[in-house]
């Protein structure tokens, strides 16, 4: 996939966890939530319907191993997650995504979306490794 550039705003947003065969996982640097973010490693892609067949397939695989590793995080940082949102939005940055959210009816913007809540409480450099660490551990990368 040479010709994959991943927008600037993944990077200044989130943290390289692991690369699954389509996608690249990072961590959503907002420490209140167990967030994965997945990236496919595709140039030019907006939208799901832009995949061919086996790669919307992959993805909805890679999606549910991201489901693990959410829980996986949540776990990590004393947050069990009571739900998991999956989200393609695409609104802000273009290119395609995949949110997968552990959420929790105590968590700051139950039940509504975490989006546009509030500020994001970023990890501290300490606090990133045992995230990353469940992350890979559950992504078995």
């Amino acid at each position: 996939m040479a010709d994959f550039e991943l927008d600037p705003a993944f990077v200044a947003t989130s943290h390289k966890v692991a690369d699954l065969p389509l996608c690249e996982v990072r961590l959503q640097d907002d420490s209140r939530y167990p967030w994965l973010v997945l990236i496919p490693r595709q140039p030019d892609l907006r939208e799901i319907e832009e995949l061919d067949t086996a790669h919307r397939i992959q993805l909805m695989e890679e999606i549910v191993l991201a489901g693990t590793a959410v829980r996986a995080v949540g776990a990590a940082l004393g947050l069990a997650v009571d739900k998991l949102n999956v989200g393609a939005l695409g609104n802000v940055t273009a290119q395609l995504h995949v949110h997968v959210v552990g959420r929790r009816k105590d968590d700051p913007a139950w039940p509504g979306p975490v989006w546009g809540h509030s500020p994001a409480s970023v990890y501290s450099t300490e606090a990133l490794a045992a995230p990353i660490a469940a992350a890979r551990k559950a992504l078995k990368a």
